[in-house]
């Protein structure tokens, strides 16, 4: 599983612009790790979409950051995109997790 994360917005917009995403790939971590992030997005998916149907966006956070988080597995991607003002607590988790384990490509 290869696991890349965005993040847009923010003060730091233009410098964050020029970066390159942050990715994470299971093949290059130890088991545990590897397993743990998998865990991480199997809670993420399902609760990044129901926050996503259930709320409305929020006004009133002009420089909030957002995240991006592509998951991509055995021909299939799916996208995750929360910002600080509508995270879910299991997007969090996998979006320290993966602060705490990039490795720059």
């Amino acid at each position: 599983m290869r696991v890349t994360l965005a993040t847009h917005g923010g003060l730091a917009a233009p410098v964050l612009a020029s970066l390159p995403p942050d990715v994470v790939d299971t093949h290059a971590l130890p088991e545990s790790a590897a397993t743990e992030l998998s865990r991480l997005v199997a809670a993420a998916v399902p609760a990044t979409a129901a926050a996503t149907e259930t709320t409305e966006p929020r006004k009133g956070a002009p420089d909030a950051m957002s995240y991006s988080i592509t998951v991509e597995e055995a021909g299939h991607s799916s996208v995750l995109v929360q910002s600080d003002t509508d995270m879910s607590p299991e997007f969090a988790a996998l979006l320290r997790w993966l602060k705490e384990h990039v490795a720059r490509e």
